[in-house]
Formats: C-alpha cells, structure tokens, sequence
C-alpha cells in the first residue's frame, strides 16, 4: 500500500486525498493551520458553473468542470443544490449581457416574467437575463468539513498545526499549498468577499449581475445568509478588505435588492487565489519527486474533482509524464 502525503487541506488537497484513498493508498494530509478552514476555499464562492465561467476563461475550464457538480453530489450526497445560475443586468447595461452571451452557451434566455419565477424578490427589477440551467452550487464550508469527515472514515490522517513531516515516512508527497508554494510562474489573486444577512430576501440559486466595472455575484446559504463575491485584485496582499472594495460589494448587491442596504455584515475575507498565466491549473513533478497541483485560481470547487483525478490516476501510472500530460495542458493546446 503506497503512503502519500498530501499538503494542504483546502480543497486541492482534499478532493486528491479521497481520489488517493478509494484508490487503495494510505493517505496523510498535513495542515499547517489548526484546523479546516481559514484558506482561500473557505472564502470561495462554491459555485460550480462551467458555462458561466467560460465567459472569462478558455475552454478547459468547461471540459474539465462540467462533471464537478456529480462528483460532489456522489462523494457528500445532499450537499449539492442542482438549481442553475441567473445572470441578469439593468437596462442600461443590456450591452454586457449581449457580450456574456456571446461568449457563453448552455443557457435559456429569460424575460421580466421568468425572472420572476425563478426568483420571486426580484420581480420587476430586471427585464432579461441569462439562465444557465445546469449548473449547480454548494456551501463551501460544509464542503469542505463534510469531507474531512468522509476522510477521517476512509482511514484519511489529518496532522493538523504541522511543520514539515518526514518525508522518508512516505513513498510520494503531493503538494496542495496554493500561494504559499513558491513557483516562478505563480501569482495571486486577491479576491475579497462579503457574508451578508437579511430576511428580507430569499434566493434559490447564485446570482450574477453584470456590470462594466464592478460585476458581483450573490450566492444564497442557510439561513438567509448571502455569500457576496469578489474583486480579482493581481495582488498577492492579504490583508483586510480595502473600504473601495468594500463599498463596491455593498452598491452592486443594493442594485441587485435594495433590502440588501439593510443587511447585517456578518463576515468579511479575503483570500489570496493562486494562478498561472492562463489562470488553468497544473500537475507537475518537481525534481525531488513531489507532486504540485496548483494554479486553480477561481475555479477551486469546480476543477478540483477534475484535477485531483487526473493527479491520482498519473500516480498510479508510473510512466506517465505528469508535467507534460496534464488533462489541462492538453485541453489548452487544443482550445
């Protein structure tokens, strides 16, 4: 039974751990903070919208998340709202979601009256909009401790608050580490968010409003909470989110209900998003034989499954050239 070491619990780093255990390995993960939490998947959005995203990012992303939403219903059954994403703009900006469109497919377009439908709250606030059906959306912190939990009763070991372990303990290290690997063609991506709480409102589904300059997204959670998100700032700072930032989230969600002017501020974060120059993710073999997978940049929840197969598979295929073969790669070169 191969022992792999796995660093880094956030998202990367736990869908690779289960693809490595159902696969017969013995698998520590190591985290440097004391528990689950406190990372960049923390403060991510969980929205697993392929289509969406392809109106910024090539076709890869596409490919390779397309089938995200299924591997996270089969792994934490439940925890997966399969109820589409609502893409609306005011009037005045009708032109960007003329150009979203373009750029996108798999979608219904929906007038003043389906809107209202699908979203009750916000009847007679957006005469047309975009409504891509397939997609899906989760809460990233149940996730993310829901497959802890799946792990720990897989035989996962978790060595939480740990330095660097000995690596003669293991046959392969796998490094999930994000930003805080150091990798010549790295940045960060400073993405900033809002967890917003109001009766006022109630959502089914991720919302985006499409703007020239400060476009948002809504994503409902229990309770009448609401995740709002997020700058893209090409800085690696993580300090506390800037006041600019932080007014600009509050004016875009005003636009999307005017109830949200009147929500409580339960949580600002800020996560620093690693990525690579064409913002796909990598697998790659360093020369001391540890395995990275990096780079997923906004796409953590909806790459990873994706990723952390491709990164297992390789594994168990030792001829395979991981730097070379990855899935990603290949769909760029293609795209």
């Amino acid at each position: 039974m191969r022992r792999i070491l796995v660093k880094g619990a956030g998202v990367a780093g736990l869908t690779v751990a289960h693809e490595l255990a159902a696969r017969g390995a013995s698998v520590t993960v190591a985290e440097i903070r004391s528990q689950i939490g406190g990372n960049a998947s923390w403060l991510a959005g969980g929205m697993l919208a392929p289509w969406c995203e392809r109106e910024s990012a090539e076709e890869a992303v596409v490919t390779l998340g397309k089938t995200s939403a299924d591997w996270w219903e089969r792994t934490l059954p439940g925890l997966v709202t399969r109820a589409g994403t609502l893409v609306v703009a005011h009037a005045r900006d009708a032109f960007e979601l003329a150009r979203f469109a373009a750029r996108t497919r798999a979608y219904e377009s929906v007038n003043e009256e389906a809107i209202a439908a699908l979203e009750p709250d916000l009847a007679g606030r957006f005469r047309q909009g975009l409504f891509f059906v397939g997609e899906a959306h989760l809460d990233p912190r149940r996730a993310l401790e829901a497959l802890a939990g799946e792990l720990r009763a897989m035989g996962v070991v978790f060595l939480f608050e740990a330095g660097e372990a000995a690596l003669s303990d293991f046959d392969q290290v796998i490094d999930c580490t994000g930003i805080a690997r150091t990798d010549d063609d790295l940045r960060g991506v400073r993405g900033e968010m809002l967890l917003l709480h109001t009766c006022e409102v109630s959502l089914a589904r991720p919302v985006r409003l499409l703007h020239p300059r400060h476009p948002i997204y809504i994503v409902p959670r229990a309770d009448h909470h609401f995740m709002v998100g997020a700058t893209m700032i090409e800085s690696d700072h993580d300090g506390p989110i800037t006041a600019r930032s932080l007014m600009e989230l509050l004016n875009a969600a005003y636009a999307v209900h005017p109830a949200f002017g009147e929500a409580e501020i339960v949580e600002t974060g800020v996560g620093v998003r690693p990525a690579y120059p064409d913002n796909l993710p990598r697998v790659k073999r360093r020369k001391d034989g540890t395995i990275t997978i990096n780079g997923l940049y906004r796409h953590g929840f909806l790459l990873s499954p994706a990723v952390a197969d491709q990164a297992a598979s390789l594994l168990f295929n030792s001829s395979a050239d991981l730097e070379s073969d990855n899935e990603a790669d290949r769909q760029r070169r293609s795209a």
